[in-house]
């Protein structure tokens, strides 16, 4: 059954496109750097950790805020400023210990993340949003402690609490909404089994762990398995599809002396295949090293929130330390200088900027899901709105990646109908799981054709199959025997250079046939021309040959492509693009495109592809609908806006409070703490206003 098609193509061209493609699948990558990676091992449990870290990270917030925040309760209740502020009196001996014990706790508890990441951040060199956060607590916590000690001023312990309740309930929030941790590497190795059928030389078949495996065994392949490792076919013959490796979209015929790649699904033939690569020097290992280099690049990009805390910290301490040396100049006491200068400090680390960006995150993460967009990389999300080139995958993204019939004629009106072709077709196809038989079977299932039974079924070496159907001799070929029998092919049957070709006879005579190809997404076509109208440039590149991708590239309009590519040089497409000054976003949906999709500046998978290309990307299609992109880049501009709105909300408080805190219109009028505490409130309230409009904004797109 494994032979009964070798449905070859018409073209010659096109055959040698498709032997050039297999040998060089495995070859192209032994320039690869060697990096030690042994499935099942230390890599997958690596990675296993950082995500389990990453969930327990969400966890640790979540508990230290809630207890930060009843401890910060009564510190509120018992603060004499708020006491002044509301006109109630609450005090008893002793109760500015309680306030300093409580205001302790939640300083060392619910501040630890904050001191901790200044610590990291300074060590990096990159003062951020923790070193904001940490220099004010700091400087509050110590200040007001040594008020409860004796020193003459007011105590910070309100603002100190409630500081850290809203930066913790804030990154508690963003983590929550954006996914930080990838599994891609992860999901790369389980794409491998776990286990290999060795064949020993007395011809008897073990089962070994697959890292035993070793360059020069035998090893069976069985129907429909995955392949564990490269290497060569020693004994058998399948289709193998390797979609999902390669970007070929059609599986590919495989006999004695070919290559096969590791992670690649064998059909229904058994192969013997003598082991090349393994481990490290596998072709899916130098994809997992691929992904991994982009992803440690990536990770060094600072998001938004990150660069307004990193001036802010400049801001705060220049403020802070310059108002102390200023009045000290002007010759007030130190005690003076210091309330001034702990006063701009706290006021200049604003409550609003903990939420400014998180809000914004959090709800834009959550109307994109419900609009088909995961956001994984929130950097990414933020930068889609620069996008000005975008290159797509073809399988799968542009088209729906499977094999579908485009078209079915009758030859013989009087004779059969096209329907009546379809069906004759259908019962010799229907227990064969080639991908042509499956796509036929396809059009039968959906035109409701009744599939009749057969007799006789019979190979035909490589031409095709043929069987008694309800008495006549029926025959679904390859245009191959139509010449080797001398049958004229009709002229209209090869109409698109993308599609194969199987021709069905009765009696040895040409009654029809059917034309199959990798059909279009219907949705593909708007996707691209708003692309195109919003001034983005459009590129597709394909494991595919030359004369599949010129056709789907004319029928959609697009900039350009590029045909027969390789996973890295689909980076290289990437890259090339980069250097010329374009803002890349790839999509894609297979193993192949996942190095390309970390290496873009946005990464965009499809949600119907591989696991591996989802957890690469930056951003998932649910619906796998290249509309969605055009929906992302238009509501990643509307999100920035928010976030730079928030941004100006947040700290515009700051250029009046700041100055007016330091003591600049002195004696007049000096901000005291509790008003500065006010505009606080009121900056953290619009904030929040200001995030929820963005329901609105994505309802408009």
């Amino acid at each position: 059954m494994e032979n009964h098609h070798k449905h070859e193509h018409h073209s010659k061209k096109e055959n040698k496109h498709e032997s050039h493609n297999n040998h060089q699948n495995h070859d192209e990558h032994q320039h690869h750097q060697k990096k030690e990676n042994k499935h099942g091992g230390h890599e997958h449990d690596g990675h296993e950790n950082h995500h389990d870290h990453h969930r327990m990270m969400i966890e640790d917030f979540k508990k230290r805020f809630w207890v930060s925040l009843i401890l910060s309760i009564p510190v509120v209740v018992l603060s004499p400023m708020i006491q002044s502020l509301l006109g109630y009196e609450l005090t008893f001996s002793g109760h500015l210990y309680v306030i300093f014990a409580l205001s302790s706790i939640v300083f060392f508890y619910g501040g630890f993340p904050f001191l901790k990441g200044m610590v990291e951040e300074l060590k990096k060199k990159e003062a951020g949003m923790m070193t904001l956060i940490a220099v004010a607590i700091i400087v509050a916590y110590t200040y007001s402690s040594a008020v409860v000690f004796g020193l003459a001023g007011k105590m910070f312990f309100w603002e100190l609490v409630t500081l850290i309740d809203i930066m913790l309930v804030g990154h508690w929030i963003e983590m929550k909404s954006v996914l930080g941790a990838s599994k891609a590497l992860e999901l790369l190795v389980e794409m491998m089994p776990s286990e290999a059928h060795l064949v020993l030389d007395s011809g008897e078949i073990k089962s070994i762990p697959l890292q035993e495996l070793k360059k020069g065994d035998v090893i069976l392949i069985k129907s429909s398995e995955k392949i564990p490792a490269d290497g060569m076919i020693v004994e058998g013959e399948s289709y193998v599809n390797e979609s999902m490796l390669t970007g070929e979209s059609k599986p590919v015929q495989k006999s004695k002396h070919d290559e096969v790649i590791g992670g690649a699904i064998n059909g229904n033939g058994s192969l013997k295949v003598k082991v090349e690569n393994t481990g490290e020097d596998s072709y899916l290992n130098k994809v997992v090293n691929m992904v991994k280099e982009a992803q440690k690049t990536k990770s060094k990009t600072q998001n938004l929130a990150n660069t307004a805390a990193k001036w802010l910290t400049i801001i705060a301490l220049t403020a802070g330390f310059g108002t102390l040396f200023t009045w000290l100049v002007l010759g007030k006491e130190f005690v003076f200088a210091l309330e001034r200068m702990v006063t701009v400090m706290v006021i200049s680390c604003p409550h609003a900027l903990g939420l400014a960006i998180p809000l914004v995150v959090a709800i834009s993460t959550a109307l994109s899901a419900q609009n088909g967009l995961l956001i994984r990389n929130r950097t990414a999300f933020e930068n889609s709105r620069k996008i000005s080139a975008v290159v797509f995958d073809k399988t799968g993204t542009l088209t729906k990646g499977e094999f579908g019939v485009s078209r079915f004629e009758s030859i013989k009106e009087g004779e059969y109908t096209a329907k009546e072709v379809l069906q004759l077709a259908s019962a010799l196809e229907q227990n064969s799981e080639h991908p042509i038989a499956m796509g036929i079977m396809r059009k039968a299932k959906e035109a409701g054709i009744q599939v009749p039974q057969t007799q006789n079924f019979e190979a035909i070496t490589g031409k095709g199959v043929q069987a008694q159907v309800e008495g006549k001799s029926v025959s679904v070929v390859s245009p191959n025997y139509l010449k080797d029998k001398g049958i004229p092919i009709p002229d209209h049957a090869f109409s698109d250079s993308a599609e194969t070709v199987v021709f069905v006879l009765v009696d040895d005579n040409l009654v029809g046939f059917i034309a199959l190809a990798d059909e279009i997404r219907p949705e593909s076509k708007a996707a691209i021309d708003t692309l195109k109208k919003n001034n983005i440039k459009v590129y597709m590149a394909t494991g595919d040959n030359e004369m599949v991708a010129k056709v789907v590239s004319d029928k959609l309009g697009l900039d350009g492509f590029y045909a027969e590519v390789l996973p890295h040089e689909k980076v290289d497409i990437v890259n090339k693009l980069q250097s010329k000054g374009e803002f890349v976003a790839m999509t894609g949906d297979g193993v192949n495109d996942a190095p390309a999709l970390a290496n873009a500046d946005v990464g965009i998978a499809v949600g119907s592809g591989t696991d591996v290309a989802a957890e690469t990307a930056d951003i998932i299609l649910v619906n796998s609908n290249p509309k969605d992109i055009a929906k992302l880049i238009l509501f990643g501009k509307a999100t920035y806006q928010k976030m730079i709105q928030n941004l100006v909300w947040a700290t515009a408080y700051n250029a009046l409070a700041i100055p007016l805190a330091a003591g600049i219109l002195y004696p007049t009028f000096m901000l005291s703490p509790a008003v500065g505490a006010v505009l606080m409130s009121l900056s953290t309230v619009v904030v929040a206003i200001n995030a929820q409009l963005l329901k609105r904004k994505m309802k408009e797109e």
